[in-house]
């Protein structure tokens, strides 16, 4: 516990040590040693850089969590496009639970709302696949283009915007960070952060202070336009490396404290070359499905 500690601390301070250095390097340039103001800024930033466990900057903690799920350099290239098939077990309105296989395709753009997706499902009763093309979003079935209800778009949606690349591509998607609380659950101490995209939404992130790791998340959303927000919580289980970058492998979903679905990855591949077909719209989408 105590060496991974350590590695995050480290992280964390060789990183901002590189964020700061264009600020140290104006400073270190000074001809007067008797410069009071300059020498003050290199002080602030040598301080900046310096990790304290007890009081990290927002920063400090998003840039520590992106070293340990692999680094930016490596997640940049590795995944920069993907496979990902699993299963998820959805419990139905009825109280019966439903299985569906899924398969993910994505291509990442230079932040989300350039991304490329395309999700196909199969349950029992349909099968069907939702594509979002930088930005915009249809469905697809039988190879009809369909538009989603208002409730499976949110949901679709909701994985990107409040999921955990919403916090590892912070930077990418401009998004603001905001430090919390320190906090101790279940024996964990953990670093809870807040992060704020481009639109003003929220999502709370609990990490692991010892190991660098969101075990949850949490967020709010209106089931329906003008509806009551539901507190939604996902959790994250069963961490493996899959080409040199941190996954979980199992994640469960909560709607006020009741669980929805959960899901688990079966294979998981980056780095594959992506025909652009999976991403494009057979037709104006003319219909309501799904």
């Amino acid at each position: 516990m105590l060496r991974r500690f350590k590695l995050i601390a480290l992280a964390a301070t060789l990183l901002l040590a590189v964020i700061s250095a264009p600020v140290s390097a104006q400073t270190d340039a000074a001809p007067k040693e008797g410069d009071k103001e300059k020498q003050e800024a290199k002080k602030e930033a040598k301080k900046e850089a310096k990790f304290d466990p007890d009081n990290p900057t927002a920063e400090q903690i998003t840039e520590s969590v992106i070293f340990i799920y692999g680094s930016r350099p490596v997640m940049d290239q590795i995944r920069r496009n993907g496979v990902e098939r699993g299963k998820v077990m959805r419990a139905l309105p009825d109280g019966r639970a439903e299985e569906i296989t899924y398969e993910q395709r994505f291509v990442r753009g230079a932040d989300a709302a350039k991304d490329k997706i395309r999700l196909d499902q199969k349950s029992p009763s349909v099968e069907y696949a939702l594509v979002s093309n930088e930005g915009n979003v249809w469905g697809i079935i039988n190879g009809t283009p369909f538009t989603p209800r208002p409730e499976t778009l949110a949901d679709f949606r909701a994985n990107s915007m409040h999921g955990l690349d919403a916090l590892l591509r912070y930077k990418e998607n401009g998004s603001t960070l905001k430090y919390i609380s320190k906090d101790k659950r279940k024996n964990i101490d953990m670093w809870i952060l807040e992060v704020a995209d481009k639109n003003q939404n929220l999502t709370r992130y609990y990490i692991s202070s010892g190991k660098g790791r969101v075990l949850w998340l949490e967020y709010e959303r209106a089931t329906q336009p003008g509806g009551t927000p539901v507190k939604y919580k996902r959790t994250f289980h069963d961490y493996r490396y899959a080409q040199n970058t941190l996954v979980p492998y199992r994640s469960v979903l909560y709607a006020d404290d009741k669980q929805l679905e959960e899901s688990r990855v079966l294979t998981v591949t980056y780095g594959i070359k992506m025909d652009d077909t999976f991403f494009q719209n057979p037709q104006a989408a003319d219909s309501t499905q799904p």
